[in-house]
């Protein structure tokens, strides 16, 4: 397992490898963007997991984590000492995984990393084991959930672990209303009681924006007190 750890504040990224050390076995410690970037570029495709702050030396962490979800797939999480709701809005819209307001204490950090490598491994592992026919092709789309490989047009999309749950929720369950509840729980897990309330409609909007088109055909409907159906 392998985790890249992107904070400016040395003993805040030592202590945090040292929290995890049970959880991984290699630690990735980047200060800066730039250096952050060429980590990437040498050992992106190894990488289980980024932990990133969002205020860094040579600018936002917003700017990594757009490289990083131009080149894959990996968990992100978020870590930042602004409370404002426009941070974590911000961060969960351009394909954060999860977000963690400073300061935190280890012991929720701990958690909130072990529920989001569950929820890549199960995806990883549903994925693994699914046969062929779980492979959906609608408007020139293509979502492969045996490859994890999706893309539209003939071109990539690169989509977060949240939204590969959430799209195969809302494709297995076509025409059924789904609460948010639900898929609070099913994309989640344990970790469900800690998301803020506009995580989900974040996660939804996001996907949206990767699979419809303005003016063109719309899948995910909004059924207004109960929750999303995939039509």
């Amino acid at each position: 397992m392998i985790i890249q750890i992107v904070e400016d504040d040395i003993s805040l990224s030592e202590g945090i490898s040292i929290s995890l050390s049970d959880t991984a076995d290699t630690f990735y410690k980047e200060h800066t963007i730039e250096a952050a970037k060429l980590g990437y570029i040498k050992y992106g495709s190894e990488i289980n997991l980024i932990i990133l702050d969002l205020n860094l030396p040579d600018g936002s962490g917003y700017d990594y984590l757009k490289y990083v979800r131009e080149n894959g797939n990996v968990p992100v999480l978020i870590l930042t000492a602004n409370d404002l709701e426009i941070d974590e809005v911000t961060g969960l819209t351009m394909g954060a995984d999860d977000f963690l307001t400073k300061p935190f204490s280890l012991a929720v950090l701990r958690a909130r990393v072990n529920a989001l490598l569950r929820r890549s491994k199960v995806t990883e592992a549903g994925a693994a084991n699914t046969p062929s026919p779980d492979v959906y092709e609608m408007d020139g789309m293509v979502f492969d959930f045996g490859k994890l490989i999706f893309s539209k047009n003939g071109e990539d999309l690169f989509l977060s672990v949240n939204e590969q749950r959430l799209l195969k929720i809302l494709l297995d369950n076509k025409g059924i209303i789904l609460t948010r509840d639900t898929l609070i729980e099913r994309i989640w897990g344990d970790s469900g009681e800690y998301v803020e309330e506009n995580a989900l409609s974040v996660t939804v909007n996001r996907l949206r924006s990767k699979i419809e088109t303005r003016g063109g055909e719309k899948h995910i409907s909004t059924i207004y007190g109960q929750g999303y159906k995939f039509e």
